[in-house]
């Protein structure tokens, strides 16, 4: 096979179907047309519809509290700040993940400080979080990342030897489970987001899960402009802000809760079986399973590219051309964050980094290999494709590989 057969240069693509996301039908319409009829749009009292949401919600995911927000950035933000920590503070996190996870630490005049990850599973690894402790340090943020989970019961340990507190970016993991537990119901607290791409969604939106009922109420509070329970509506507690959902997310959210834990089976299943199938292809290496996940949400399928299988073609180009030949695909942060100019330069509007702090000379190997070299992704919707979808993934790949080494 020669280049010039490859989708990108002009030949058939391997994957002639589209992946459509958000799956809905009519009693999304149906239910969305009945809370705009009803003129109650917003949320002042984070109650009727919304209080349901945070039941159900709290209840799938096995906790006694659930607290809905403006997004899933905030529920990372409004959680640190619930764990009581302050200004100058460390905050441990990995550098492979969405800004989010660092930004909101900086936001709450905490310092980020980075772990690098686990080549197996590219979530934090425990080990280099134990490298980068020091007497400052207060939380450590966990990213399940692409739906992994990550290796809670090291990492509850180390913070039961430290006194810290664990507050899980589950972002990419609604309905994950670790032994049988569902993600973002083992430590503090737990992180979701509602964003357009994510696996439960209704365009954005988050969610704060904890069975601390202080952690709770402070959420409660700091997300209803420091209102408290029982309190008046012009009586403030807490310096929050307006962070609350609308009525017309939580009926989407509410109709795509139904269908989570099916979708999260086939996106597993067709995990499992593309890494069996991509296994068998020289240079391609599927992120490993066996580490305490009983149930991986997919959000990103990543596997690892081995250039000098593919006549060194380097990872942006063969990800290139694997997203012509139909499979919705891409190379992946192009970088760690600690690279990002936002950390390169300091650019922060707070005050609680220490000078000392330089993020110039932070290193995290395993991540940047992945980012420059290794990691590609396929996206959480290819995967609730059919087996047959799948077997084409896995086709496109080797269809790369012979055509670029021909």
């Amino acid at each position: 096979m020669k280049r010039e057969e490859l989708a990108f240069y002009g030949g058939l693509k391997t994957v002639d179907k589209e992946f459509p996301w958000p799956v809905f039908d009519q009693a999304e319409v149906d239910a969305v047309a009945r809370a705009v009829q009803s003129g109650a749009w917003a949320n002042p009292n984070c109650d009727g519809m919304v209080a349901e949401f945070e039941q159900e919600f709290a209840g799938y995911c096995g906790t006694k509290h659930a607290i809905t927000c403006a997004n899933g950035s905030v529920a990372l933000r409004l959680a640190l700040l619930a764990c009581g920590v302050k200004p100058g503070d460390e905050v441990i996190i990995p550098p492979y993940t969405f800004i989010a996870t660092a930004s909101v630490v900086a936001e709450a005049n905490c310092v980020p400080v980075f772990a690098d990850i686990d080549p197996d599973t590219y979530n934090i690894d425990p080990v280099a979080v134990e490298k980068v402790l020091t007497p400052r340090t207060k939380a450590i943020i966990p990213v399940h990342f692409a739906g992994q989970a990550c290796n809670m019961d090291a990492l509850m340990q180390i913070a039961a030897r430290h006194n810290l507190k664990v507050i899980e970016d589950a972002a990419h993991a609604h309905g994950g489970e670790y032994k049988g537990i569902k993600l973002g119901s083992i430590g503090d607290a737990g992180c979701f987001s509602f964003q357009s791409s994510k696996n439960l969604t209704s365009g954005e939106g988050g969610i704060v899960t904890t069975n601390d009922e202080k952690l709770a109420a402070m959420v409660d509070s700091l997300r209803n402009v420091g209102r408290v329970k029982g309190g008046q509506w012009y009586e403030h507690h807490y310096l929050g802000c307006n962070y609350r959902i609308t009525q017309l997310q939580i009926v989407l959210l509410s109709q795509q809760l139904k269908r989570l834990e099916e979708q999260t089976r086939r996106r597993n299943e067709n995990g499992l079986y593309l890494n069996s199938l991509l296994e068998k292809i020289p240079g391609i290496t599927p992120l490993t399973r066996g580490h305490g996940e009983t149930l991986h949400t997919y959000h990103i399928y990543i596997f690892r590219y081995d250039k000098s299988f593919f006549n060194r073609l380097p990872k942006r180009e063969f990800a290139a051309l694997l997203a012509a030949e139909g499979v919705p695909s891409f190379m992946g942060y192009p970088e760690p964050l600690y690279k990002q100019p936002v950390f390169q330069k300091k650019n922060f509007m707070c005050y609680a980094i220490p000078e000392h702090v330089d993020y110039t000379k932070v290193h995290c190997p395993v991540t940047e290999k992945a980012c420059y070299e290794e990691a590609v992704w396929i996206l959480q919707h290819a995967m609730l494709g059919t087996k047959e979808d799948m077997e084409k993934f896995a086709g496109a790949i080797a269809k790369i590989q012979k055509a670029v080494n021909f």
